[in-house]
This record gives C-alpha cells, sequence and structure tokens, in this order.
C-alpha cells in the first residue's frame, strides 16, 4: 500500500500491506492512538485505497476516487465527527447511518463510514454500531477512530481489525515485529517447548503492545498457511490467536494468554 502520508507507524504499515497483499483489507478496523498518532490520515488513506481506481499500489493518490476521497468530497465516504464527551455520536445517528448503509454506493465499489470518537458513544450506540459491523451489506467499510480502544466494547472491537497507532515521535520500538515472527512460527511447527518460550515472552508486555503484536502474529500465521507443510496447524494458530486478541483487550495478562495458547495447541 502507498502509505506515505503517514507518519511512522511502521508495524501499522506492514500489517496493512501484508493484508492488502494477501485477503485483502476487512470491512471494519479500529483505529486507535493519542493526538498527532496519524489516525485521521490513515483513516482517509484506507478510505481512499479501498475506493481507488488507479493501477499499481493503492492508494495511487491520482486517479479520481483518490482526489475525491483526500478532498472530503466522495458521495460514498461519509464521515461522523466526534462531537464531544458531553455530546458524543447517539444511538440515533448510528441508526441513521445503518438506514442509509443499505443504500447501495453512488460511484465506488464501496460505501466507507469513518465514525471519529468511537470510544465516547454510550453502549446503546455501540451496540447498534455493532449490528451494522456483523448484518451490514457486503459494500459497507466502517472505520472507527478512538483515542482510547478501552472505551470501545469488547464485543465490537472483536469484530474490528485493529491498529494501534502512535505519534511520529513515539516509541515503536524494534522489538516488537520480532516477537511476532518468533511466536508465529513457533505456533506453525514448532516444538511445545519452542512454544512455550515465545509465548512467555508476552508476559513483559503492555496491553497495547500485546494487542499490537498478537495481530501481528495473526497476519504473519495468516501469510506462513498460504506455503507451509504444517498448514493446518497455521490455520487452527489463527482461530486460536482471534480468541486471544478480544482478551488482550480487556487486559488480560500475557502469562495468562501465553498458558492457554498453549494448552489450546498440544494439550486438549
Amino acid at each position: 500500500m502507498q502509505l506515505d502520508q503517514l507518519a511512522g507507524n511502521r508495524r501499522v504499515k506492514e500489517i496493512l500491506n501484508r493484508q492488502e497483499q494477501g485477503r485483502g483489507l476487512s470491512h471494519a478496523y479500529l483505529l486507535s492512538g493519542p493526538k498527532g498518532s496519524g489516525r485521521h490520515t490513515l483513516a482517509r488513506l484506507l478510505a481512499a485505497a479501498m475506493l481507488c481506481t488507479g493501477g499499481g499500489e493503492k492508494p495511487c493518490g491520482l486517479c479520481p476516487s483518490c482526489r475525491r476521497v483526500m478532498g472530503d468530497i466522495h458521495p460514498d465516504v461519509s464521515a461522523l465527527p466526534a462531537g464531544d464527551e458531553k455530546k458524543p455520536l447517539s444511538v440515533d445517528q448510528i441508526r441513521q447511518l445503518r438506514r442509509d448503509a443499505y443504500i447501495r454506493p453512488n460511484q465506488g465499489a464501496r460505501k466507507i463510514y469513518i465514525l471519529d470518537g468511537a470510544d465516547q458513544m454510550n453502549a446503546s450506540a455501540q451496540n447498534a454500531m455493532l449490528k451494522l459491523l456483523e448484518e451490514g451489506p457486503a459494500y459497507g467499510a466502517f472505520l472507527l477512530v478512538a483515542e482510547n480502544a478501552g472505551g470501545v466494547l469488547e464485543t465490537v472491537r472483536s469484530r474490528c481489525e485493529q491498529l494501534i497507532l502512535t505519534p511520529e515521535d513515539g516509541p515503536e520500538g524494534g522489538e516488537k515485529p520480532e516477537e511476532a515472527l518468533r511466536l508465529a512460527r513457533a505456533m506453525e511447527q514448532g516444538s511445545e517447548t519452542e512454544l512455550m518460550e515465545a509465548a512467555l515472552r508476552l508476559e513483559k508486555l503492555n496491553r497495547e503492545d500485546l494487542c499490537q503484536t498478537l495481530e501481528e502474529t495473526f497476519v504473519e500465521l495468516g501469510r506462513l498457511a498460504r506455503t507451509s507443510p504444517h498448514r493446518g496447524r497455521a490455520l487452527r494458530g489463527a482461530a486460536l490467536l482471534s480468541q486471544l486478541r478480544g482478551a488482550a483487550a480487556l487486559n488480560v495478562g500475557g502469562g495468562a494468554l501465553a498458558g492457554w495458547l498453549c494448552g489450546q495447541m498440544f494439550w486438549k
């Protein structure tokens, strides 16, 4: 993908590149991070990529669709502003969005909604959003933007690809991608001991880093499954990671997740 407009966030770019080259972009993303992390920029880039009609890497930035998205004038991209803590997005707004989602796109192949302040929505609004994520039309795409992913219900988070962004001058860390690769390899073909050693390294990660590492491991296992002689095991590992990502978002510690993962892979 062409993501040069997004400063830093190397790991997020790697994840999206693997997705785009493999199974394709998801219909739902939760983009979280502090102010200055680029979450709004990434939302626009993802919308442009989904509607891009140019050749080569997407978004090309040159085709009419890309220019309209980046200029905030594409008829198939709707942005719902965050409001403020006293007046976040309401359940009525989400219900209206749901009705609109079933009207087919005007120009592009997708109809995209960018919801800012997703972590400020109350439970009723989030549950209305959950129904749309689960039952929405195939052409629909939903980009939830939040400062704190923990403010989003776990049921909603579990229906989204979670991408955690950091400011350009924030710590991206050079260690976590290697942790994900090590864990993916151990899950695909390692022994019980190798998997336990790789999994226990998750204990030192905080919640956001743990969620990011599990996401990277999930993507890497998907890549390995395409050519691995242990394809069945890789796919089983990816299915287990889908469950682990929800637990990690609820602040379950890396040590507990490591034990559960090894038990499911080898001892069940």
